[in-house]
Protein backbone atom coordinates (compact mmCIF):
# COMPACT_ATOMS: atom_id res chain seq x y z
CA UNK A 1 0.00 0.00 0.00
CA UNK A 2 1.51 3.32 -1.09
CA UNK A 3 0.30 5.69 1.63
CA UNK A 4 1.72 8.87 0.15
CA UNK A 5 0.13 8.10 -3.20
CA UNK A 6 -3.29 7.32 -1.71
CA UNK A 7 -3.54 9.92 1.07
CA UNK A 8 -2.87 13.64 1.34
CA UNK A 9 -0.12 13.92 3.96
CA UNK A 10 0.35 17.62 3.20
CA UNK A 11 -2.45 18.43 5.68
CA UNK A 12 -0.58 16.72 8.52
CA UNK A 13 0.90 19.55 10.61
CA UNK A 14 2.87 19.68 13.83
CA UNK A 15 1.43 22.67 15.68
CA UNK A 16 4.29 22.46 18.19
CA UNK A 17 6.55 23.52 15.32
CA UNK A 18 4.48 26.66 14.78
CA UNK A 19 4.45 27.44 18.50
CA UNK A 20 8.22 26.89 18.84
CA UNK A 21 8.92 29.01 15.77
CA UNK A 22 6.80 31.88 17.10
CA UNK A 23 8.48 31.70 20.52
CA UNK A 24 11.94 31.51 18.93
CA UNK A 25 11.17 34.59 16.84
CA UNK A 26 10.08 36.52 19.94
CA UNK A 27 13.16 35.50 21.91
CA UNK A 28 15.66 36.16 19.11
CA UNK A 29 14.45 39.74 18.67
CA UNK A 30 16.25 40.51 21.94
CA UNK A 31 19.55 39.26 20.46
CA UNK A 32 19.55 41.38 17.29
CA UNK A 33 22.74 43.41 17.20
CA UNK A 34 24.48 41.14 19.73
CA UNK A 35 27.21 38.56 19.15
CA UNK A 36 24.55 35.84 18.82
CA UNK A 37 24.87 34.15 15.44
CA UNK A 38 21.54 34.29 13.65
CA UNK A 39 22.55 32.48 10.48
CA UNK A 40 20.21 29.87 9.04
CA UNK A 41 22.20 26.94 10.44
CA UNK A 42 22.16 28.29 14.00
CA UNK A 43 18.51 29.35 14.00
CA UNK A 44 17.37 26.01 12.55
CA UNK A 45 19.55 24.18 15.08
CA UNK A 46 17.79 26.15 17.83
CA UNK A 47 14.40 25.19 16.43
CA UNK A 48 15.39 21.51 16.16
CA UNK A 49 16.73 21.36 19.70
CA UNK A 50 13.60 23.01 21.09
CA UNK A 51 11.27 20.77 19.07
CA UNK A 52 13.09 17.66 20.26
CA UNK A 53 12.42 18.79 23.84
CA UNK A 54 8.64 19.22 23.60
CA UNK A 55 5.86 16.81 22.76
CA UNK A 56 4.55 17.05 19.20
CA UNK A 57 1.04 18.32 18.55
CA UNK A 58 0.06 16.88 15.20
CA UNK A 59 -3.22 17.87 13.64
CA UNK A 60 -5.10 17.43 10.38
CA UNK A 61 -8.12 19.68 10.91
CA UNK A 62 -9.22 23.10 12.07
CA UNK A 63 -10.48 21.53 15.29
CA UNK A 64 -6.99 20.14 15.85
CA UNK A 65 -5.54 23.61 15.34
CA UNK A 66 -7.90 25.05 17.93
CA UNK A 67 -6.95 22.30 20.38
CA UNK A 68 -3.25 22.87 19.77
CA UNK A 69 -3.57 26.60 20.33
CA UNK A 70 -5.41 25.95 23.58
CA UNK A 71 -2.50 23.68 24.55
CA UNK A 72 -0.13 26.50 23.58
CA UNK A 73 -1.34 28.49 26.56
CA UNK A 74 -0.42 27.77 30.16
CA UNK A 75 1.85 24.87 31.10
CA UNK A 76 2.67 23.80 27.54
CA UNK A 77 3.57 27.39 26.64
CA UNK A 78 5.94 27.47 29.61
CA UNK A 79 7.48 24.20 28.42
CA UNK A 80 8.00 25.66 24.95
CA UNK A 81 9.52 28.85 26.38
CA UNK A 82 11.98 26.83 28.49
CA UNK A 83 12.89 24.59 25.54
CA UNK A 84 13.52 27.60 23.30
CA UNK A 85 15.64 29.37 25.93
CA UNK A 86 17.70 26.23 26.47
CA UNK A 87 18.17 25.71 22.72
CA UNK A 88 19.30 29.31 22.22
CA UNK A 89 21.84 28.97 25.03
CA UNK A 90 23.21 25.65 23.72
CA UNK A 91 23.60 26.81 20.12
CA UNK A 92 25.11 30.12 21.21
CA UNK A 93 27.67 28.25 23.33
CA UNK A 94 28.38 25.65 20.63
CA UNK A 95 27.44 26.80 17.09
CA UNK A 96 27.66 24.09 14.45
CA UNK A 97 29.93 26.13 12.22
CA UNK A 98 33.29 27.91 12.52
Amino acid sequence: MALRENYDFSILENEAEHLVTAELERKLEAYEGSDMCLCQDCVLDMACLALNSVKPLYRVSLLGTMYAHAQGEGEFHDEIARAVESAIAKVHAHPSHD
